[in-house]
């Protein structure tokens, strides 16, 4: 197992890792629609936040040496369901290879987030 850093994603909220590279994949810890060069949540709500969470997403993949297209699982959490069609509009701009995925709706998101999204790529 190797830990995968990037500077141009934001960092770990917790004791955990962005990511983890493990038997040919890489496990993106959840995402959210922090400006790694802020370190504050960008404003604009559930849109500019999952734009937000994609570059995060983004750096992690090119950091591991893998990039959107061999993503095979994600899981993403919506803070408000009503917000399915904005977030869903942008992910699918990103996931065109059409991974497995599965979308909740929860509570409460850590750092007030409107979405976070887990993600698991192939990454040899």
């Amino acid at each position: 197992m190797k830990p995968v850093f990037t500077e141009n994603a934001p960092k770990a909220l917790g004791p955990y890792s962005q990511a983890i590279k493990a038997n040919g994949f890489v496990f993106i810890s959840g995402q959210g629609g922090i400006n790694p060069e802020t370190g504050k949540l960008v404003e604009g709500g559930v849109e500019a936040e999952t734009l937000q969470a994609m570059k995060n997403i983004e750096a992690i993949l090119k950091e591991a040496g893998t990039d959107f297209s061999k993503v095979v699982k994600t899981t993403c959490f919506l803070a408000d369901i009503n917000d399915f069609a904005k977030f869903n509009a942008i992910y699918a701009e990103y996931f065109t290879s059409k991974p497995a995925r599965s979308c909740v709706a929860v509570k409460e998101l850590p750092a007030n987030f409107s979405v976070e999204v887990e993600v698991i790529a192939v990454a040899e």
